[in-house]
């Protein structure tokens, strides 16, 4: 049986005095993980029992940063299933990118105080650029993995959004925008496809975006739903041949800025007349009159309606059931909350490969979490789409 006993004079006496409180934590530890390890086995390490349910299977190495240092384990394997240590919280692949990207930026100089209050509490002051190697590289090679993953099969739906961070390149702080790609496939179930890191949102990045998707396997697009930036909708129809959705939500924002502050709510109100028809002919002609009762005191909202009737309204061609997916950007803005909250923590970073690494890992994370959620759009409407070629082709024209 495992001694539980810590041998307190033998540890003294091989540890120096300031050796001594990491040989302490080290050694009860490894007695712990023996004793956690014995109580899965159903026995303790080469005893023989009639109540043996599983074996030991060697040792992985791990490091364990605390506050008396980094101390490292033998965690023991299992030949059946697998073994983690109650006292250890197993970080999430988010969480060990932000801790990559703070102990990064920590150690290439960029000491703005909150990083400097977040290394202090995670007690990660003597973080040497070997451990944030080994970490960085491990993160690295998860989030490439998924964001190069070939993709299969059609994907009728696509939103496009991007939000803006702030980081180091050639000796200046600069903005740019991150770009997130979700879809949903023809089984109904919603997919983050893809991230990248651009110096703004011009057709020609937005062009290069888009060509390494489908370079991936990305095809069967029917509709592309993002904010109204011109570069997004020439090279959404240039590589993908696909129709284009304006986001009602930011539309709306956009009609409202051209009103004063007062005129708003009666602007608002009526034109969300408009999308409480259920009948596309019936919307369309709506549209149509409420501009026509704006136009003589508000010229420019009724120019912009003019401008943008068919993009707003291009989800009405679709089932009343897909609707409410596609007349916004609304699916993605959660997850662009998440990447502000997030990235907002760590201010500036050090580069583009760091800001990969921790949006990636965040959007690995939520791609897990759709993949065991319920489906996100019905299949049978989702067939029907993708079988209707005439009404395809007609909203592409658009």
């Amino acid at each position: 049986m495992t001694n539980p006993i810590i041998d307190l004079p033998g540890v003294i006496a091989k540890s120096d005095d300031a050796d001594f409180l990491r040989e302490l934590i080290q050694d009860a530890a490894q007695r712990l993980m023996d004793i956690e390890v014995a109580a899965v086995c159903g026995a303790a390490h080469g005893e023989r029992s009639p109540d043996r349910e599983n074996q030991r299977n060697g040792y992985r190495p791990r490091q364990w940063d605390t506050r008396a240092g980094t101390i490292g384990l033998n965690i023991p394997k299992l030949r059946k299933g697998s073994y983690f240590p109650t006292f250890l919280e197993p970080r999430r692949t988010a969480e060990k990118a932000l801790m990559a990207v703070i102990q990064e930026a920590y150690i290439q100089g960029v000491s703005t105080r909150a990083v400097d209050d977040l290394v202090r509490a995670m007690g990660l002051s003597g973080t040497s650029k070997s451990q944030v190697s080994r970490l960085c590289e491990e993160i690295d090679e998860r989030v490439q993995a998924f964001l190069n993953r070939p993709l299969e099969g059609d994907w009728p739906f696509l939103w496009l959004d991007a939000t803006y961070v702030k980081l180091r390149e050639g000796g200046r702080i600069v903005s740019m925008a991150v770009i997130v790609a979700v879809a949903v496939n023809t089984d109904g179930r919603r997919e983050i496809l893809g991230i990248t890191v651009l110096p703004s949102e011009a057709e020609t990045f937005w062009a290069d975006f888009l060509r390494s998707l489908t370079r991936r396997g990305l095809r069967g697009i029917r509709m592309v739903i993002s904010d109204a930036h011109e570069g997004l909708k020439a090279a959404a129809r240039k590589v993908l041949g696909a129709g284009w959705q304006r986001c009602r939500v930011h539309f709306q924002r956009n009609l409202l800025a051209r009103t004063s502050k007062t005129n708003k709510p009666v602007v608002s109100a009526v034109v969300k007349t408009v999308f409480a028809e259920k009948d596309r002919n019936q919307a369309h002609l709506r549209w149509r009159e409420v501009a026509d009762n704006l136009r003589d005191r508000y010229r420019d909202v009724a120019e912009l309606m003019d401008e943008a009737e068919h993009d707003v309204l291009a989800y009405m061609a679709f089932d009343e059931s897909l609707r409410s997916k596609l007349h916004s950007t609304n699916p993605l803005e959660r997850v662009n909350k998440e990447i502000k909250r997030r990235t907002n923590v760590v201010g500036i970073f050090p580069n583009r490969e760091a800001v990969i690494r921790l949006v990636g890992a965040l959007m690995l994370e939520q791609n897990d979490e759709w993949a065991v959620s319920r489906r996100y759009m019905p299949v049978e409407k989702l067939t029907a789409v993708c079988n209707h070629d005439e009404e395809t082709a007609m909203i592409a024209a658009q």
